[in-house]
């Protein structure tokens, strides 16, 4: 598919998405991290209270974590991360609390309702990597019983009929001390040098050294 239509389809695409109101119980509208054509995607799992107000996926907690591992392992910033990834999610919006306190987990029929998008999306872009950040979100490709059966490992995996890379992550939620501790920190980090290892990842960071070269010399 051409680039420019590509682009024409995500923005497209991203409009909608934001129009959607198909689950009455979630507490927010959609948050998007913009049509950004990307060979890569991140999947998290589903807005927190802040996002909605920020306007962008991974706006908290667990974005700090998580931007600092790309910072650590891709040598790629947040704003690099943001401007160079495409960032989806199992559910769009903030699903509210639990009466416990803790953030509701998305209910199958809204993971249903809002696959579609997710599917679209694959469609759209063909991504060669896709990233699925938490336990629910890597569910959404393959069998998760546990976390250290699958992190640190690269899945080949097809979706939307097309073939692409599966490298999960961890939540890097406050919450959740799996990425803290023993095995939890040695997986999390074989599977980031697995992530910068990809050539799709590799096609970011060279990218972004022309840019700044051009930069440079402009």
């Amino acid at each position: 598919m051409h680039s420019r239509h590509r682009r024409e389809l995500l923005n497209q695409h991203v409009a909608e998405l934001l129009k959607c109101r198909r689950c009455p119980r979630m507490k927010s509208t959609p948050v998007s991290g913009g049509a950004i054509v990307s060979d890569v995607m991140i999947i998290g799992q589903a807005p927190g209270p802040r996002e909605p107000v920020l306007q962008r996926p991974f706006a908290h907690t667990a974005g700090k974590t998580l931007f600092r591992w790309f910072e650590e392992f891709c040598g790629m910033n947040e704003a690099a991360v943001r401007s160079r990834i495409y960032f989806a999610a199992v559910c769009r919006c903030f699903p509210g609390k639990n009466s416990g306190g803790t953030d509701r987990v998305p209910a199958p029929d809204e993971i249903r309702n809002c696959s579609s998008w997710m599917d679209n999306e694959i469609r759209i872009l063909r991504p060669r990597l896709i990233i699925p950040v938490g336990r629910l979100a890597i569910m959404q490709f393959i069998d998760c019983t546990k976390l250290d059966k699958v992190i640190g490992r690269n899945f080949r995996v097809e979706r939307s009929e097309h073939r692409f890379d599966l490298i999960p992550l961890p939540h890097p939620s406050g919450a959740s001390p799996w990425h803290k501790i023993s095995p939890g920190r040695e997986l999390t980090k074989r599977a980031l040098k697995l992530i910068v290892r990809h050539p799709a990842i590799a096609a970011l960071s060279k990218r972004r050294c022309q840019s700044e070269n051009a930069a440079t010399l402009g």
